[in-house]
């Protein structure tokens, strides 16, 4: 540092603490036993937690958990950081609000170069994410990527629900990424630092779901030899997710309900109960109130597991994400396989704009793994795409090219692109011959004014 004033500043601890103290992004530091020995103003009002309280303890005890959630890297065996990360994480306050923080990581090190500890900063989004969503400004949630009107009212249903601990139902076709919109409830709880467990209720033989769930004592039954917890004790304090819960047979629709009304469970072969904290998401690809009517799943069960019902919509009520996944799922092959950009032809785009999309969002990336192989000179094709778009691409030629385009979503787009509908093609992953002629024919699209 050059300049002598500037350096007494800085090299006095007192200034140096008031600088720190005036910025607007939380501060911790912490040496490399997680001992904190600095937490300033903005860190106190971010997280609750009071500078006395925390000075000189183990950060994990001190905040009552990773500040960084699974970006930690002072959880078990892992024993350091590299020199620099950032990342987004949710955190749960001392009064049990949860925050969307971005934070950044920094390796300090003394004179002589040798580690010494940790230093982050870190700034509150949480209404910033809040309020691009409500103006339609975010394209991925979490690892759910879409921009479509429809998505982005789930992802608004998210943050509304996630902070209740009521029973959430999701219900949507098979590969719309109904675990993820689960995984995405949890991180945004108060849940966020526990275990979020998955379970495919329809995967697993009658004979073992009860055992799966609840857990057994040790000679239950035949292969019995040890004592085991079930799915629902390993969520203990975090959540469960239920997919494909109308598979359940009936005696355990009856222990669901009970835990549900409870908060209480029974081990196969046990004579006792226990209590677990664990807040239940279930979903399914069918319709769960007919399965009621069939008489396969219990009404009251029903009525418990739907207090807050989310639906999320097929690939083909939201074609405008088409292009998003696409590139989304490009993106993690050139990361994973260290490869140069792969581009999509705009016919190859039309084809796939075209498709029905009967597997979801499960279904493109299949498609674009098939096609990153196929394709040479880095660059998708029509001939690179699996035959059956070829076909469905010519299914719909015949019944119109425009039927691929939504009116809500061209409103959008074109409001996105102030107005230029060449940028708003773009966005919509079509031609603009092809949006020309669906503003020609669909006048009630309102262009914004010039």
């Amino acid at each position: 540092m050059d300049d002598p004033a500037l350096h007494k500043i800085f090299t006095n601890q007192k200034n140096l603490e008031r600088i720190l103290d005036n910025l607007q992004d939380g501060i911790i530091a912490h040496d490399l036993n997680r001992r904190i020995f600095y937490f300033n103003r903005m860190a106190e009002k971010i997280t609750g937690f009071q500078r006395e309280d925390v000075l000189g303890k183990d950060c994990h005890a001190a905040l009552g958990g990773p500040l960084c959630g699974k970006n930690c890297s002072f959880c078990g065996e892992k024993t350091g950081l590299t020199d620099h990360s950032e990342y987004t994480i949710n955190i749960t306050t001392k009064n049990g609000e949860s925050r969307k923080l971005e934070m950044s990581a920094t390796m300090m090190r003394d004179e002589n170069e040798q580690n010494f500890g940790i230093l982050a900063s870190f700034k509150d989004v949480t209404t910033l994410f809040h309020l691009k969503v409500r103006a339609k400004e975010v394209t991925a949630f979490g690892n759910i990527v879409g921009q479509n009107h429809k998505m982005l009212e789930v992802f608004q249903q998210v943050i509304n629900v996630a902070p209740y601990d009521y029973p959430v139902h999701i219900h949507g076709e098979t590969g719309t990424g109904k675990e993820l919109i689960a995984g995405a409830i949890h991180e945004e709880s108060r849940r966020n630092g526990a275990p979020f467990v998955p379970i495919n209720c329809g995967a697993l033989p009658e004979g073992l779901i009860e055992s799966e769930l609840f857990g057994h004592v040790k000679g239950s039954f035949s292969g019995a030899v040890r004592d085991k917890k079930g799915r629902f004790e390993l969520a203990q304090g975090g959540t469960i997710f239920l997919d494909e819960v109308a598979d359940l047979p009936k005696h355990v629709q009856v222990k669901l309900l009970r835990f549900l009304q409870q908060g209480v469970l029974e081990k196969v072969g046990s004579e006792g109960s226990i209590t677990v904290d664990a807040r239940v998401i279930s979903a399914t690809n069918q319709d769960l109130k007919k399965e009621v009517e069939k008489n396969n799943f219990r009404e009251d069960l029903f009525y418990r597991l739907n207090v807050i019902p989310i639906f999320i919509p097929p690939l083909r009520e939201r074609k405008n994400d088409i292009p998003l996944l696409v590139k989304h799922f490009l993106k993690q092959i050139e990361e994973r396989y260290k490869k140069s950009e792969i581009s999509v032809s705009d016919e190859a785009m039309s084809i796939m704009m075209d498709h029905s999309w009967p597997g979801n969002v499960r279904e493109v990336e299949n498609v674009v793994q098939f096609a990153m192989i196929k394709c040479r000179q880095n660059t998708i094709r029509p001939e690179d795409l699996p035959m059956e778009l070829h076909h469905s691409a010519d299914i719909g030629t015949k019944r119109g090219p425009l039927k691929r385009l939504e009116t809500e979503s061209v409103r959008e787009a074109i409001r996105k692109a102030g107005g230029n509908k060449a940028k708003a093609a773009r966005v919509l992953g079509v031609g603009r011959a092809t949006l020309y002629r669906f503003l020609n024919e669909n006048q009630d699209v309102i262009l914004p004014d010039g």
